[in-house]
């Protein structure tokens, strides 16, 4: 079967301010997602990652360019034709769990289908159904001050679930939550979307989070879409400096390259044959990923350095 992109945005533009105040914060986006694909977006704070998520949520228009989401344009659109497009096609799950406090985890999860004006029995089949799916089975008559933050998050997850929107919009969801709690979390979001299927959009500036959760990952630095590709390739083969130094740790070196070998400060390291026919001599930036380098026995192939300092992280040591 044929994939049909499911959101289509062209040179997309997002001013805010006026005058001398005025600031270009998305600048020429273009993307395409398919139906079915979770993407991460991830950024440094100010690279546009959120004004890009509330443009593709219809919760914010652009100034200028084209955006379609399931071949409806939406440039000219009205804010009320924004927002029944926004309740139709979205789910959104947020930082926060904005849970109503008097409601129970099951009447939290029906309101949108409430005001949908969908029947009390399907509302509360569903609702039910999701919490269960989610493993909060024997939950669903309490309220959130009765339950965990991971729980509420859950909750949350089913509310946005509950209306089977086409895309589910994630902005930093597991930030209030402890490092196991975050863990477990991104662990059943993405068991969750691959049984059903649903195409999902998921803001974070947490590498390890985007990584475990998607299939593909863009990079945002200053309102531009730096590469969009799945995390091996953007980590192996990044398509720019900023890119090496932006993803994972990695130490970049002036070097020169001849015969097959690059030579850093007096270090000669000769390289594969692929790489040695695809580069030119002459001098040359190099990245190094710390883990591709490990001790060996002193011998021909040994490169002598000095090591100021070894700190213990747990899985591995911080050597430099």
């Amino acid at each position: 079967e044929t994939l049909m992109s499911l959101i289509e945005c062209k040179n997309i533009n997002r001013y805010f301010g006026s005058g001398a105040n005025r600031v270009h914060v998305l600048k020429d986006v273009s993307l395409s997602i398919e139906k079915g694909d979770f993407v991460a977006i991830i950024g440094q704070s100010g690279s546009g990652k959120s004004t890009l998520m509330n443009i593709l949520g219809c919760l914010d228009s652009a100034t200028s360019g084209s955006y379609q989401i399931d071949g409806i344009e939406t440039a000219k659109m009205e804010p009320d034709e924004l927002a029944a497009l926004r309740r139709e096609r979205f789910g959104f799950i947020f930082q926060r769990y904005n849970l109503l406090g008097s409601l129970t985890a099951r009447d939290n999860v029906a309101l949108p289908a409430v005001y949908m004006g969908m029947g009390g029995k399907e509302r509360s089949n569903r609702a039910e159904k999701l919490l269960q799916d989610l493993g909060l089975e024997g939950k669903e008559g309490n309220k959130p001050s009765e339950l965990s933050g991971g729980q509420q998050q859950r909750v949350a997850l089913a509310r946005a679930l509950v209306l089977k929107p086409k895309v589910l919009l994630f902005d930093e969801p597991l930030s209030n939550l402890d490092a196991n709690l975050r863990r477990a979390m991104r662990e059943k979001i993405r068991e969750l979307q691959q049984s059903l299927g649903i195409t999902s959009l998921y803001v974070t500036h947490d590498q390890t989070e985007a990584f475990a959760v998607s299939d593909e990952v863009i990079v945002m630095n200053k309102g531009k879409i730096m590469q969009k590709a799945p995390a091996k390739e953007l980590y192996l083969r990044p398509n720019s400096l900023f890119l090496a130094n932006f993803m994972g740790e990695s130490s970049i070196f002036d070097g020169e390259l001849a015969n097959g070998t690059v030579n850093i400060h007096g270090y000669c390291i000769p390289l594969s044959d692929s790489a040695q026919f695809s580069l030119p001599d002459g001098p040359c930036l190099v990245g190094i990923r710390p883990e591709a380098i490990f001790l060996a026995a002193e011998g021909s192939e040994a490169q002598h350095c000095e090591i100021k300092s070894a700190v213990y992280m747990g899985n591995h040591w911080e050597v430099i």
